[in-house]
C-alpha cells in the first residue's frame, strides 16, 4: 500500500530504490506516528470533519496498534511503503471509512515531520537524563580521587601537576556545555509542524492550537512553509548537539586509552572489561574505550552529512529529506548506548598511585618553584631563568609542597558549584 497510490503501477526497480529502508527505520518512529494520528483524529472530530463514532473507532484502532508497538509485535510488511501506510491500512481494515478519513487535512510530509519531532524530543530528553547520570558519576569520582596526583601534559610533554579529581571533574563540566546544546536542540524540535500538510497548509478549518496542546509541544511552527523547511534544519541542530557530546566522550575515551598503556599506567580496569590478543597472551586491550572513541568520532561527522544533503534545497518538500532519517535515528540510538556503556565502565576504574618523585615527573613542579621565588620578591623573568638554569645544569630539585588554592585548581575543585551549574 502507498499513500500516493492512484492505481498506476510503478516500475519495481524504481519502487525499491525510492522506498529504501524506510520500513526498518520507521519502526523507531511508529509509536510517535500513532500518537500524532490520535491527536489529529481528535482535532478532526472537534472541527466536524469526522463524527464522534468515527473518533471512537479511530481511538480503538490506534490504541490497539500502540499496544502492538509496545509489545514488539508490530511489523511493517514488505508490501507497505512505510509505517504511515501500514497504520492507515490497519485502521481501514478494522473500521472502514474512518481509516480512509484519517489522512484528511494532512500530508505524509507533515505526518513524517511531526513523528520525527516527537521522536527527537523524547530521545533527546533520554540522552539528557543519561548525560546527567554520567555527570554525577564523574563528580563522584572527582570527589573520591581529588587528592591523588596526576601528571599534567601539554604537547604530550610533562607540564604541571594535576590530579585525578581535576581530570574527572574537567570532563564533568564539559558535559554541561553539551547539555546547553542539547537544550537548544530540544527547543528547536519542540514546535508542532502538524497542519502544514504538504507545505502550504489546508483549506479545511483545522485547529492547530489543539494538536499542539494535545501532543505536548511547547509551541507551534506557525508558518506552514517554515514548518516544512524545518526538516533538515532540525536534523542539523540535533546532529550538532550530538556531535558536541560525542566530542567530549571521544576525548575522554582517548585519555583513558593513553592512561591505561604501560608507558603511563595511571589507571586500569578489571580484566572483565578488557579484551586479549589472538597471539599475545599478555594483552589487556581497552577495546570498549577505543570503540567509544571511534563511534563518537563517526557521530561527529553526522552534522556535515545533514548539511550537505539539505544545504542548497529551495523551499518546499523534496525527496532528499528521506535520506536524513536513517542516520539520525541510528546516531541517536548509538549515543544512548555510548552513554550507558561509558557510565558502566568508568565506575570500575582503578586509579593507581603516581610517585611524584619519579625521575620522569621531576619537572612537573618547575612553575610552582618559580612562583615560590617570586613570592620571596624575585621578578618572574629572573625566577624563570634561575629555575631554567638549574634544569639545564641537572641541579634542579623539585619542591612539591605548594598548594593551588584558587577556584577550579587542584586543591579547590569547586565540585559543589559545578554540580549546581548543571542545567535542567
Amino acid at each position: 500500500m502507498k499513500l500516493w497510490d492512484k492505481g498506476i503501477s510503478i516500475d519495481k526497480k524504481i519502487e525499491k530504490f525510492t522506498v529504501g529502508n524506510d520500513r526498518e527505520i520507521d519502526i523507531h518512529i511508529a509509536k510517535y506516528d500513532v500518537q500524532a494520528s490520535l491527536a489529529h483524529a481528535k482535532m478532526l472530530q472537534k472541527v466536524g470533519l469526522i463524527s464522534e463514532e468515527e473518533l471512537s473507532q479511530a481511538i480503538k484502532g490506534l490504541s490497539a496498534l500502540q499496544g502492538q508497538i509496545e509489545a514488539g509485535t508490530f511489523v511493517i510488511e514488505s508490501h507497505f511503503e512505510d509505517v504511515h501506510s501500514k497504520i492507515e491500512f490497519e485502521l481501514t481494515k478494522s473500521y472502514g471509512a474512518v481509516g480512509k478519513k484519517i489522512h484528511t487535512a494532512r500530508s505524509r510530509n507533515d505526518q513524517v515531520l511531526v513523528a520525527l519531532h516527537l521522536y527527537y524530543k523524547d530521545h533527546l530528553q533520554q540522552i539528557k537524563t543519561q548525560t546527567a547520570t554520567f555527570f554525577e558519576t564523574l563528580i563522584n569520582l572527582a570527589d573520591q580521587h581529588q587528592e591523588k596526583l596526576l601528571p599534567g601534559y601539554t604537547h604530550l610533554q610533562v607540564a604541571m601537576p594535576s590530579s585525578f579529581g581535576l581530570w574527572f571533574s574537567a570532563y564533568a563540566e564539559l558535559l554541561i556545555d553539551d547539555v546547553y546544546l542539547l537544550n537548544a536542540a530540544l527547543q528547536t524540535v519542540d514546535q508542532n509542524p502538524l497542519g502544514s500538510a504538504a507545505g502550504y497548509g489546508s483549506s479545511f478549518p483545522i485547529d492547530r492550537d489543539f494538536t499542539t496542546q494535545e501532543l505536548g509541544f511547547a509551541s507551534l511552527k506557525y508558518n506552514v512553509v517554515a514548518a516544512q523547511m524545518s526538516r533538515g534544519k532540525s536534523e542539523r541542530t540535533v546532529a550538532a548537539a550530538l556531535g558536541s557530546l560525542c566530542n567530549t566522550l571521544a576525548r575522554f575515551a582517548m585519555d583513558i586509552c593513553l592512561y591505561t598503556s604501560q608507558n603511563f599506567g595511571f589507571i586500569s580496569f578489571p580484566d572483565a572489561l578488557t579484551t586479549g590478543s589472538s597471539i599475545m597472551p599478555h594483552k589487556k586491550n581497552p577495546d570498549v574505550f577505543e570503540l567509544i572513541r571511534g563511534k563518537s568520532n563517526k557521530i561527529q561527522a553526522l552534522q556535515t552529512e545533514m548539511i550537505l544533503i539539505t544545504n542548497n534545497l529551495p523551499s518546499g518538500y523534496h525527496r532528499d529529506y528521506q535520506l536524513l532519517k536513517e542516520h539520525m535515528v541510528i546516531a541517536i540510538e548509538e549515543v544512548k548506548e555510548l552513554l550507558d556503556i561509558f557510565n558502566f565502565a568508568i565506575q570500575q576504574v582503578i586509579v593507581n598511585e603516581v610517585n611524584p618523585m619519579d625521575e620522569k615527573y621531576k619537572y612537573l613542579f618547575t612553575v610552582d618553584n618559580i612562583n615560590n621565588l617570586m613570592l620571596s620578591g624575585m621578578p618572574f623573568r629572573d625566577a624563570y631563568k634561575e629555575i631554567g638554569a638549574k634544569v639545564e645544569a641537572g641541579t634542579y630539585e623539585p619542591d612539591i609542597t605548594k598548594k593551588h588554592s584558587h577556584i577550579g585548581s587542584i586543591h579547590n575543585l569547586y565540585l559543589a558549584q559545578i554540580k549546581e551549574k548543571f542545567p535542567n
